[in-house]
């Protein structure tokens, strides 16, 4: 049996008109899924003619305190994560 992994995807557009040249349009979030079910998902995304970056929604981590490890989203800001020095000075 395959493993259940919740995904994120993000869908980005080509636009000129920005500084990167692509345009987020989309962030859609997955229940536990397979990742042959996500690719097939992105897949389609990329038929029409959009970029798409998959991640996996959660990552472990390492308290810098503590020394524990624990689970936050891929998209959490370094200072806002117990992770990191800029966390724990403020």
């Amino acid at each position: 049996m395959s493993k259940l992994t919740e995904y994120t995807l993000e869908v980005y557009k080509r636009d000129r008109r920005t500084k990167t040249g692509y345009l987020l349009i989309e962030v859609k979030d997955f229940a536990p899924v397979t990742e042959a079910y996500i690719n097939t998902v992105a897949s389609e995304y990329m038929a029409n003619g959009y970029i798409v970056k998959k991640f996996e929604t959660y990552v472990t981590k390492t308290n810098l305190m503590g020394g524990k490890t624990f689970t936050e989203r891929y998209d959490t800001p370094s200072f806002c994560s117990p992770a990191s020095e800029s966390y724990w000075s403020m």
